[in-house]
C-alpha cells in the first residue's frame, strides 16, 4: 500500500506542472484553390500539438500560468503537394495583476514563411540543428513569446529565450528559405532577435519590465503611480529611437501597445497627457495624429 501511495505521489508531482504555452493555432487556406482540405486540418493539428505539448523551458509552470498566444498561419500559395508559401501572425498576451485584463505583448506578422509538410507528418525540432523550416520558424517565435513574457516579470528575464531564438537563426544560415539572413531585409527574423540582444537597445528590456510590472500591474490600485511608471518606461525608448529610429523593436512595441497607451492616458491629468504625447510623438511619429487624440478626453469631460 505504501508503495502504491508513493508511486501516486510521484506521478502527481511529475504532472503537476504544465507546458509553458496555451497556444491557439489556426491555419487559413482560403486563398488556395484545392479539393483536398484534409492536409490543412492535419497541418493545424500537428502545429497545435507541437507548440502546446513541447516543454520549452526548465521552469515549472502551473496550468493557470501558461502563456496565452495565437499563431495564425495564412497559406498564400501551394507550391507543390507538400510545399507551401504562407505568412504567420504571432500574438501573445500577459495577464495584469488583480484584474481580468490581458495586455497584448506581441502582434507581429512575418510574411516570409515557406515550409514543407506532408499529411500526418510528425513535427521534429532540434536546438542544435535546422531540421525543417516549419519547426524552426514555430520554435523561433515560441522563444520570442517566452522572452517577451519573462522580460515583463523580471529585469532582463527573457535574455535566455532570445538567445535560444538566436541559436535557431544561426542554425538556419544555410537554409534555402528566406527570413534568416541579415542581408535579405532589415526587418526579418534575423534582425528581430539581433536587436533584442543588442546591448545598444538594452533599455528595451527595462521598458518592458517597468511598463508591465511597475506600471500595468499597479494600475487598478495606484493609477497615478502606475501612469508615472508607464511614462518613465516609454521615456526609455527615446535613447533607442535616437540610436536607430528604424529598429524593428520600436515597431514591435507600438504595434502591441499604442492603443493601450491611448486608453490609459485618456484618464490622465492634462500635464501627464502633455508629457506622454510629446514622448510618443518623438519615438513613434507615424502615430502622431492618434496620440494627439488623447487630449480630446479632457474636452469631453
Amino acid at each position: 500500500m505504501r508503495i502504491l501511495i508513493t508511486i501516486l505521489f510521484l506521478f502527481c508531482q511529475l504532472f503537476s506542472f504544465s507546458q509553458e504555452l496555451f497556444c491557439n493555432v489556426r491555419v487559413n487556406s482560403s486563398q488556395v484553390q484545392t479539393s483536398d482540405r484534409g492536409i490543412f486540418n492535419s497541418m493545424q493539428t500537428a502545429m497545435y500539438e507541437f507548440l502546446n505539448n513541447t516543454k520549452w523551458t526548465d521552469v515549472n509552470i502551473e496550468n493557470e500560468e501558461r502563456i496565452e498566444c495565437t499563431m495564425l498561419i495564412t497559406i498564400t500559395k501551394k507550391l507543390s503537394n507538400d510545399h507551401f508559401e504562407a505568412k504567420i501572425n504571432v500574438q501573445s498576451t500577459r495577464p495584469i495583476y488583480n484584474t481580468s485584463y490581458k495586455s497584448t505583448l506581441l502582434n507581429y506578422v512575418d510574411n516570409n514563411f515557406r515550409f514543407h509538410y506532408s499529411e500526418q507528418q510528425p513535427l521534429e525540432f532540434s536546438q542544435s540543428t535546422h531540421l525543417s523550416n516549419l519547426t524552426s520558424v514555430l520554435a523561433y517565435y515560441v522563444y520570442i513569446v517566452l522572452g517577451l513574457d519573462f522580460d515583463t516579470f523580471s529585469e532582463n528575464g527573457g535574455i535566455e529565450y532570445f538567445t535560444k531564438a538566436q541559436k535557431i537563426v544561426n542554425n538556419a544560415q544555410n537554409a534555402p528559405e528566406s527570413g534568416w539572413k541579415a542581408f535579405e531585409s532589415d526587418k526579418n527574423r534575423y534582425w528581430l532577435v539581433q536587436d533584442l540582444l543588442d546591448s545598444r537597445y538594452s533599455d528595451y528590456h527595462n521598458t518592458l519590465y517597468l511598463y508591465h510590472r511597475l506600471g500595468l500591474d499597479k494600475l487598478g490600485e495606484e493609477p497615478d503611480d502606475a501612469r508615472y511608471e508607464i511614462t518613465e518606461a516609454i521615456e526609455n525608448l527615446k535613447g533607442i529611437y535616437r540610436e536607430n529610429p528604424s529598429t524593428i523593436l520600436l515597431t514591435l512595441f507600438f504595434d502591441a501597445k499604442s492603443e493601450e497607451i491611448i486608453k490609459i492616458f485618456s484618464e490622465a491629468f492634462p500635464n501627464e497627457q502633455a508629457k506622454i504625447i510629446q514622448t510618443l510623438i518623438e519615438v513613434n511619429p507615424s502615430n502622431t495624429s492618434r496620440y494627439q487624440s488623447i487630449t480630446k478626453s479632457n474636452q469631453n469631460r
